[in-house]
């Protein structure tokens, strides 16, 4: 029995992968990976290359863009563009266009996950103070996010693989600033139609946290301290209120000389050593102080309070038996034995006159504490609480911003000017970064997302493989022969449909890798401008709009929007239709045929 072509084996293979990935059921980092052994087992795949895609620039660059995602948002820099643009009074068309627009540049420049991320709180909590349901502004900024990620190089995966594959294909990669121009006329359309008509297809439904399908975030009782250097003029307690509203934080109080000043204490003038008792989530607590500029309690045996390294606002929960159990903060010195700051406690919503570190703590309690996560990992273990799963909130460190963004500048500035290649760019800016302990080392790790670098590196062997046995030119004659005669635009059409199909149920990388190799041999059956078909794949792949698995950002607002699978459509048919409709003319004028 003879053994089927090299070609049939890597079609049948690439084929079982696409059905796994849709599946969903197996991992896909681990359904890649093993295509990548099964492609080298039969041949497909030399064994020296195998583990080629694992040193690929490609690779090397998106983990390099994770890690300095986390330095800026770390520094408080997207915090502080965020907030002075996002105001929860302004009409929803208005809110939505100004916050898919923050939401795009932001996008443009640090990962599109990590722009929803940061985002999708201020929204939701925009939401709730204007007491509508989040569902109707979430998807249009998870869309504006992923339509953003197409105006630069580092914007989107898509963008850097492509990049990477023309420079291996053709010898020289696509610069910075050559995705701009379709990716913005492309942004600028699809931010208006969700501004201005598509928030308007979504129903007003509710999340799950509205409905109790979550457990809510406590609340808790906390003292924050007055610095040296906090407020160069007299200021009353009362004048923090804006503040403390705007944050979602209420003033409970005030201590002076280890005493509890009489009710809220609203005329009294705060001094310096003065410790203002809030109440608040954890999150809200943190953003508070930093635009107070107060501090926490016992900054200064955290290396620096605000500036320190790596500190996290952990909560965790007391249960029965607990060494802290019936005793307080003070009479265990949790701050001088480990480092550790009990900030808050929250007990089903009781507010304390006692001092938090005088508390009697209770099984039950619900406790905030304070310091680097090795540390706090070892006080848990030592107090006998259990840490609570998902509530960790980090200290932005807010005195960095203005570093972090110059060394954001300098990095791309040099790429951009050809100075420094883009990987080696962007490695000098995780260093600073570093350095200026905006990122710990744990933390460069943890920024990665591994299971997308496997993914890359495991499709990039099979993707050569696919091109090599001469598939890819194979599927570009089909789709050749189909157009046959019909104007190159309907080629050009044809090719970004299929590239967006496959992006909405496959991860991007996976499709751009897939439909290069077919781009490629398009534009070389054709005689044509290989960018122009390169560009259109680039956006085709990240135009996943109809499903809540084609994007992570489609999956990351699915619960907290209360979104079902078909409200995806909706909004993202229109729009997926929209893209091409201003993609194609743009591509023949941009990257002419």
């Amino acid at each position: 029995m003879t053994m089927p072509s090299d070609q049939t084996q890597i079609f049948i293979l690439l084929a079982a992968v696409v059905v796994l990935l849709i599946w969903g059921r197996l991992r896909y980092d681990l359904v890649a990976f093993g295509a990548l052994i099964l492609a080298a087992s039969l041949g497909l795949v030399p064994t020296e290359e195998v583990f080629s895609g694992f040193g690929h620039s490609a690779v090397a660059i998106i983990a390099l863009v994770l890690i300095v995602s986390r330095g800026l948002s770390s520094s408080g820099a997207v915090e502080l563009v965020a907030s002075k643009l996002i105001d929860p009074d302004r009409p929803l068309p208005l809110h939505i266009a100004i916050i898919a627009a923050v939401g795009a540049g932001l996008s443009a420049i640090i990962n599109n996950v990590a722009a929803l991320a940061l985002l999708m709180p201020l929204d939701m909590e925009a939401a709730k103070k204007a007491k509508r349901a989040p569902g109707r502004s979430l998807m249009p900024l998870s869309f504006a996010t992923i339509l953003g990620g197409m105006i630069t190089l580092i914007g989107t995966p898509p963008n850097i693989v492509i990049s990477e594959y023309r420079s291996d294909a053709l010898g020289q990669p696509f610069a910075m600033l050559d995705f701009a121009p379709v990716g913005l006329a492309v942004a600028i359309v699809g931010i208006s139609f969700v501004s201005i008509l598509g928030w308007r297809l979504l129903p007003a439904r509710t999340s799950a946290a509205e409905d109790g399908g979550e457990i809510r975030q406590g609340r808790y009782v906390a003292e924050l301290r007055v610095g040296d250097q906090t407020f160069e003029d007299d200021i009353l307690v009362q004048d923090l209120y804006p503040k403390a509203n705007e944050s979602d934080v209420h003033i409970l109080g005030l201590i002076r000389n280890g005493k509890r000043r009489p009710g809220f204490a609203t005329r009294e003038t705060l001094q310096s050593g003065d410790f203002l008792v809030v109440e608040g989530e954890p999150k809200s607590i943190e953003t508070f102080m930093g635009q107070s500029g107060l501090e926490f309690v016992g900054s200064e045996k955290h290396d620096g309070g605000v500036t320190a390294r790596g500190l996290t606002l952990t909560e965790t929960i007391v249960p029965d038996g607990a060494r802290i159990q019936n005793r307080t903060e003070r009479s265990l010195q949790l701050l001088s034995r480990h480092s550790v700051t009990l900030l808050g406690v929250s007990r089903e919503g009781q507010r304390f006159r006692d001092r938090v570190r005088l508390l009697t703590i209770r099984a039950g309690d619900v406790l905030l504490l304070l310091g680097t996560p090795e540390r706090v990992a070892a006080a848990t273990d030592w107090l006998g609480v259990l840490p609570i799963e998902g509530r960790r909130t980090e200290v932005i460190q807010r005195t960095k911003a203005g570093l972090s963004i110059g060394i954001f500048v300098a990095a791309v500035g040099l790429a951009v000017a050809g100075l420094l290649s883009l990987t080696v760019a962007l490695g000098a800016a995780v260093i600073g970064y570093v350095v200026l302990g905006l990122v710990s080392g744990r933390e460069v790790y943890n920024s990665i997302e591994w299971k997308v670098i496997v993914l890359l590196a495991s499709l990039i062997p099979l993707a050569e493989a696919f091109e090599r046995t001469g598939g890819a030119e194979t599927l570009a004659n089909q789709i050749a022969g189909l157009t046959d005669g019909y104007p190159a635009w309907v080629t050009l059409t044809v090719l970004m449909v299929v590239t967006m199909t496959m992006s909405d149920f496959l991860n991007n990388v996976a499709t751009t890798l897939i439909a290069a190799p077919i781009a490629l041999s398009i534009a070389s059956a054709t005689g044509a401008n290989p960018d122009t078909y390169l560009m259109a794949v680039a956006v085709a792949a990240s135009c996943a709009f109809l499903t809540p698995i084609g994007h992570k950002n489609n999956t990351i607002i699915l619960g907290p929007g209360g979104y079902r699978f078909s409200d995806y459509w909706r909004i993202g048919l229109p729009l997926e239709l929209l893209v091409i409709a201003v993609a194609v003319p743009m591509l023949l004028v941009v990257w002419p045929l």
